[in-house]
């Protein structure tokens, strides 16, 4: 029985090496044939070829045929692709715009270069490296290209500030510049706190409890944590922010895949918000590891979810360099939430069909309407302390549904905004009251309470667009009237103040977070949820 025994694993054991070296030979065959086409093609083509252009359109298509996510990086584009995540980028650290083909500097980035060489809001920048760069069609990408570069390079600058009449003359030293996770951390009332995340990145954690430490010295007891539109970043980012909110030992994802063996992600004992209401904010474009965070907080019953029904990204993937410096982005495994759901959407129709979901959801009535939705009885999961109802296949579907809001964002509006008359508008304004505002509103809090945004102040933008070629629509116009209003302050307190003073003036109208705001404060909704007495 034992000689048997040692003879099947031994036939098994031939077998498995006679299959491994079929594929081997299988694909050492498909790798010379391709060697043998492009040889062809360089001695036998009737015209020159550029082979590296070939085989990069190649490998573009062999990536396609995978799924949607893995793909190909040039080499030129891999820096630029990793700068998002990695936290930084190098340059001189300024927010800026253009207005009438001249680029003004917004902000200074605290802490920057620019800020410590004493480059000011409102400073005209007119040369970059002896070259004019004023009233000759400059570009956004034109500007980013002149003024990034590796740390440590000088780029000289030439600025017009209001009151000289001297250009004065800058040499700055390029050096890292932070780009940021959370946009916004504010406190809604005494106890609520409200932060908003854009992306997950190498120093997501840390901005984000630095934020959470922020309020919590403020008295805050709850939190909403606004994931929408967060198209996601690091795996481990994903799983350190759920950290925070889960107790030791809790299971936040794993991932799995054919050439890469079940992994498990549990919860430590270093949470720092692991009680305290919590309500996550997600919508169509909450992705990856957004969708990590929402399931893991989801299934555990540790907060409640509102918004709409998440992207549906639940693939891991992997960034392999190749030979020449360029990459491929290849999906590894697939990533399942805690009950055990896959909330990957499917993409066997091809990628063309995988990228019109988002706007097929909103065709077929999804994003407006709740009972446009439907899940078949296969993908139901229970909830793993209150066993609530909970759906797979294809994104986090949120424990309370609200409607995608259009009714104010009208022709008229969208057109205000595509033609970057709004944004100018706002900009013109301050470039000529910058001073004043700062003196009648030396605080952001101040001018929260107490700037109005009245009909004289909206008229004159409504002047400017139609000096522009937008005519006056009075219907279109009176249905994004409260929209406009709200935004124009919005866009002006940023400016004027912080990037995050933005989201605490536009949240005032935000569906999203009014209703979140709502049922974190109801007790008693907020508690009926998570035990399932709403299903």
């Amino acid at each position: 029985m034992i000689k048997l025994i040692h003879k099947t694993w031994w036939l098994v054991g031939i077998t498995f090496l006679l299959s491994s070296v079929s594929l081997l030979s299988q694909n050492d065959i498909q790798a010379k044939k391709f060697e043998r086409l492009l040889n062809l093609i360089e001695k036998q083509y009737v015209d020159t070829v550029d082979s590296e252009a070939l085989v990069e359109a190649a490998i573009v298509g062999l990536l396609k045929e995978l799924d949607p996510h893995s793909v190909y990086i040039s080499k030129d584009e891999v820096k630029g692709m990793n700068e998002p995540l990695q936290g930084n980028f190098e340059g001189i650290g300024v927010q800026f715009n253009i207005l009438d083909d001249t680029i003004i500097v917004i902000h200074p980035i605290s802490g920057g270069p620019s800020d410590k060489l004493g480059i000011k809001s409102g400073d005209r920048i007119v040369t970059i490296n002896d070259e004019n760069v004023a009233g000759n069609g400059i570009t956004n990408n034109k500007v980013r290209s002149k003024l990034m570069g590796n740390k440590g390079t000088v780029v000289n600058v030439g600025i017009k500030r209001f009151g000289s009449k001297k250009l004065l003359d800058f040499a700055i030293t390029r050096d890292k510049i932070p780009i940021h996770s959370v946009d916004a951390a504010y406190m809604m009332d005494k106890k609520t706190g409200y932060i908003k995340l854009n992306r997950f990145s190498a120093t997501t954690l840390k901005e984000f409890e630095e934020a959470l430490t922020t309020l919590k010295n403020k008295g805050m007891k709850q939190l909403i944590l606004d994931l929408e539109g967060n198209g996601g970043g690091y795996l481990n980012m994903a799983i350190e922010l759920s950290d925070v909110f889960l107790s030791e030992g809790q299971l936040i994802v794993y991932t799995e895949g054919i050439n890469n063996p079940k992994k498990t992600y549990n919860a430590s004992n270093k949470g720092d918000f692991e009680s305290g209401r919590l309500v996550l904010i997600i919508n169509e474009g909450s992705a990856s590891a957004s969708e990590i965070v929402s399931g893991a907080i989801q299934d555990w019953d540790r907060g409640v979810l509102i918004g709409r029904r998440s992207f549906g990204k639940g693939l891991v993937q992997r960034q392999f360099p190749l030979t020449d410096g360029s990459a491929a982005r290849l999906t590894i495994a697939h990533y399942y939430t805690p009950t055990g759901r896959s909330i990957q959407k499917p993409y066997n129709e091809g990628v063309e069909s995988y990228r019109k979901d988002i706007s097929d959801r909103y065709k077929n009535g999804e994003l407006s309407n709740e009972d446009s939705i439907h899940f078949a009885d296969s993908l139901k999961f229970e909830t793993l302390s209150s066993q609530r109802t909970v759906f797979g296949g294809g994104g986090i579907m949120p424990d309370i549904f609200v409607p995608i809001d259009t009714t104010a964002y009208t022709d008229y509006y969208r057109d205000l905004v595509r033609k970057g008359i709004l944004n100018k508008f706002v900009l013109g304004k301050i470039d000529s009251n910058r001073a004043e505002l700062k003196m009648e509103y030396p605080d952001f809090n101040l001018f929260k309470l107490n700037f109005n945004v009245d009909s004289l102040f909206l008229n004159e933008l409504f002047d400017m667009a139609e000096g522009e070629g937008i005519e006056k629509e009075q219907e279109e116009m009176g249905r994004s009237i409260e929209l406009l209003r709200v935004q124009v302050k919005a866009l002006l307190g940023r400016d004027l103040y912080e990037e995050g003073n933005y989201f605490e003036l536009f949240n005032a109208i935000d569906p999203l977070v009014l209703k979140a705001y709502e049922v974190i404060n109801d007790k008693k909704e907020y508690n009926d949820i998570l035990k399932g007495k709403n299903e």
